[in-house]
């Protein structure tokens, strides 16, 4: 991915926004009121959306999106604001699980030791992958972080005493207790949660943090080093911004959520076994669709992406009867997942298609994404109260 490709994808400069008095631009944690408003509207809907949404499957659905959301601002952070590129995301995810598994499901240790336990090891891990960000960029990067999905993979079918080999290992007897507070058997506003629903609310508690964490990181002096990174690296150093130190702690911070969202994901599923590395590998691309699709280099943008494609698959598979129609001309079904009838796409191959085809057109038509779009409506308005303002004052 070249640099100017990147930059297309980034969010342009929005005029609307005020300077203080030091000359820079005022850049506050929610920068306007409907910001204040969208985010208080989202804590509501977190809130009320177990307690209104009795189908499991939509409970868990919108559950697995807190938790890709939360990896989606981490891959944001190292691409959209670091201008790294990754297609290995997925590999974290995968440790993040295991770990779950073995030390959560299998020794017992709680919630916040298995947590951490997993952003801490894909922090490590990630922290020893950036130093190959200093000697290698673009497409080359790409090569080497899809070279983890590989590894990973190899070690899971392969560490039978960890991961419990192709066989695969529980995840369902993790704790998910903290201190008096139990995910796995709650009760709110007097009616009992069953697991589903408290994982609901630890993935999306997780997401509040992490969206706290990654806003509040690009706002400071290492969010604006990194940026400086990803507009001209090599300018970056001549002013003094260390390269090392910035790309390493990027990949770090960015594998350290994803690992740390792989470990509740995969307390979600219960059951968790290596899945081939193509699979991997699709799945990582699924994150680079969410950033895009959402808007590359915003917060905002990874939760909404989130929101719309984390749960895509298992949509299509859901709604399979709906896609179950006879292609005119063919007399095959377009969508099934009985193969005898010859389908013309599987539900897995059709949701494929579906996630190629949305980021075809996000990059032609919106290539900075919805978070773009709306920006660019907010700025279009601002431009026209302005121009109203200055007709009434002649």
């Amino acid at each position: 991915m070249s640099r100017g490709f990147l930059r297309r994808m980034l969010p342009s400069p929005d005029p609307t926004r005020s300077a203080g008095g030091s000359g820079t631009a005022v850049n506050p944690l929610l920068p306007s009121a409907g910001a204040k408003v969208m985010a208080a509207l989202t804590v509501a809907g977190v809130v009320i959306c177990p307690l209104v949404l009795k189908d499991p499957f939509w409970i868990t659905v919108l559950g697995n999106a807190g938790t890709f959301a939360v990896a989606a601002l981490g891959l944001s952070l190292l691409t959209g604001f670091c201008g790294q590129v990754s297609l290995g995301h997925a590999a974290f995810l995968t440790v993040g699980g295991y770990l779950v598994a073995f030390f959560g499901a299998g020794w017992g240790w709680p919630l916040p030791a298995w947590l951490a336990l997993a952003a801490a090891t894909g922090a490590v891990i990630g922290a020893l992958v950036g130093p190959f960000a200093l000697r290698f960029k673009g497409n080359y990067l790409v090569v080497v972080t899809l070279a983890l999905i590989f590894v990973v993979t190899h070690v899971a079918r392969n560490w039978e005493g960890f991961t419990g080999g192709f066989d695969g290992i529980s995840t369902n007897r993790a704790p998910l207790a903290v201190g008096g507070l139990d995910f796995g058997d709650m009760s709110a506003f007097g009616q009992r949660l069953d697991r589903q629903q408290g994982l609901f609310y630890l993935s999306w508690i997780l997401v509040g943090i992490s969206a706290l964490v990654v806003r509040n990181l690009v706002r400071s002096r290492p969010g604006r080093a990194m940026q400086a990174i990803r507009d001209r690296d090599l300018a970056a150093e001549v002013i003094g911004v260390s390269n090392a130190r910035y790309k390493i702690a990027a990949f770090a911070i960015s594998s350290a959520m994803a690992s740390a969202a792989g470990a509740v994901y995969a307390v979600g599923l219960r059951f968790i076994t290596p899945n081939e590395p193509l699979a991997e590998l699709f799945l990582s691309i699924r994150f680079v669709a969410i950033i895009i699709v959402g808007g590359m280099g915003t917060v905002s943008g990874a939760i909404v992406g989130a929101l719309l494609l984390g749960p895509l698959p298992e949509l299509v598979k859901e709604f399979v009867s709906v896609l179950d129609v006879t292609v005119p001309g063919l007399g095959r079904p377009l969508v099934s997942d009985t193969v005898a009838s010859e389908p013309l796409f599987s539900t897995s191959a059709f949701s494929e298609v579906l996630f190629g085809l949305l980021l075809v057109l996000a990059l032609l038509f919106q290539p900075q994404g919805i978070a773009g779009l709306v920006r660019s409506l907010r700025i279009r308005r601002a431009g026209a109260r302005q121009a109203r303002a200055a007709g009434e004052g002649h």
